[in-house]
């Protein structure tokens, strides 16, 4: 007979899992919140640093699971952009420029005035600049929305986290190198990576596509075939140092541009999404520690507050020239909220690089803990203000 222990062992994750789902279910019914705020926050209550359910993480496979799931989501966001938008109306993309842009600035300046390393500042401003794709996809399914400013906010979600990867990388590699020439190689390393990821989605891109015609299975249900691409393409990222990020999202833009794309049945990837997107959050708050978070929690206040109204500023800057009214531009920055999990799946990776600098981002926990919340909360105010959201009065 096994000890009780290594019973409950075992079966933390599947518990925690089901009782998050239930966290969700009924707490969606209650207070008409986003199912994942709740997620998140009985992943944070039992957390290895907190109650103590759940052990503490590593590069095991609840991990793998957790950026399968992230892949799944980037690959569903990838599928739903559209380039020829962008070209045909590029003051959208000038207007993600901007606010990222203005976002590391400001956040930079805030993390300086707080007593940070300049390494610290740096990474948190690269960080911030993006917009967690996981919560923008979950929530804008969730409520069934639709219209511009939904299409905006996936759109910006998208470039947000290639320039974050991008500044992030090249951040981590100045610190490495620490040279005369370190900008210049940090720089050239971090573009030939995303390049790399770029070309290795898109390569899977043509062929996953090309293979369901061979098999006469193109027009059917894709899901299964486009599920363990992304798993495969996601793990070879992570063998080959490439950004499973910006890969996934290759993948899913390539497939668009192959017309091969999702019917309204397929969002979330069905039941298997559902589970796994249940996991991915718990995951990445029961990541976080209490203290870490506490002790940033004043700082974490101030760059949630500044990189709202970086991303709001920014993007309402340029509505007119993009075609929107302000209120529906100010709205969208708003929509660009979440970040936590990308943060959070970011910084792990550093971490089991073998970056201790990524150890000194104290606030950057806090922050996470409180996007983990409050930004599911925040874009579906704001979907519910700009009258994209159908069931609007079920969450009023």
């Amino acid at each position: 007979m096994p000890d009780l222990l290594s019973v409950l062992t075992s079966l933390a994750w599947p518990l925690a899992i089901a009782l998050a789902w239930l966290a969700g279910e009924f707490g969606q019914r209650w207070t008409g919140l986003p199912r994942i705020s709740f997620y998140g926050l009985v992943g944070f209550a039992l957390g290895s640093a907190q109650i103590g359910v759940l052990p503490a993480a590593d590069l095991g496979p609840v991990a793998l699971l957790a950026n399968i799931a992230f892949g799944l989501v980037l690959f569903e966001l990838g599928n739903r952009i559209n380039l020829r938008w962008l070209v045909n109306n590029p003051w959208i993309g000038v207007a993600g420029l901007v606010e990222s842009s203005l976002t590391f600035v400001l956040v930079y300046l805030v993390a300086i005035a707080f007593g940070a390393a300049q390494i610290t500042a740096l990474l948190m401003a690269a960080l911030s600049m993006a917009t967690s794709p996981a919560t923008v996809v979950r929530v804008i399914n969730e409520q069934k929305s639709s219209g511009q400013m939904t299409e905006r906010v996936l759109h910006l979600s998208a470039q947000n986290c290639v320039l974050a990867v991008f500044a992030f990388n090249a951040i981590i590699g100045i610190w490495l190198f620490r040279t005369q020439d370190a900008v210049s190689e940090a720089v050239w390393q971090s573009l030939v990576m995303l390049a790399a990821s770029i070309v290795a989605g898109a390569v899977f891109g043509l062929l996953v596509p090309a293979l369901l015609r061979a098999i006469g299975n193109a027009q059917q249900d894709t899901t299964v075939a486009f599920a363990l691409a992304v798993i495969l393409l996601v793990s070879m990222c992570d063998v080959g140092g490439l950004s499973p990020v910006v890969a996934a999202l290759a993948f899913g833009l390539t497939v668009r541009s192959r017309r091969v794309t999702f019917t309204q049945t397929q969002r979330n990837f069905g039941a298997l999404g559902e589970v796994l997107i249940v996991l991915l959050f718990v995951y990445a708050a029961s990541t976080l520690d209490w203290r870490l978070v506490t002790a940033g929690g004043v700082m974490a206040v101030v760059v949630v507050l500044v990189r709202l109204l970086a991303k709001t500023a920014g993007v309402a800057a340029f509505s007119h020239l993009s075609g929107v009214t302000w209120r529906k531009g100010a709205l969208t920055g708003l929509g660009l909220a979440p970040l936590a999990v990308f943060v959070i799946l970011m910084l792990e990776h550093a971490r089991y690089a073998g970056l201790k600098v990524v150890d000194d981002l104290h606030a950057m926990a806090a922050v996470a803990m409180l996007l983990e919340v409050f930004g599911p909360i925040i874009i579906q105010r704001a979907l519910i203000w700009a009258h994209e959201a159908p069931e609007s009065h079920h969450a009023a």
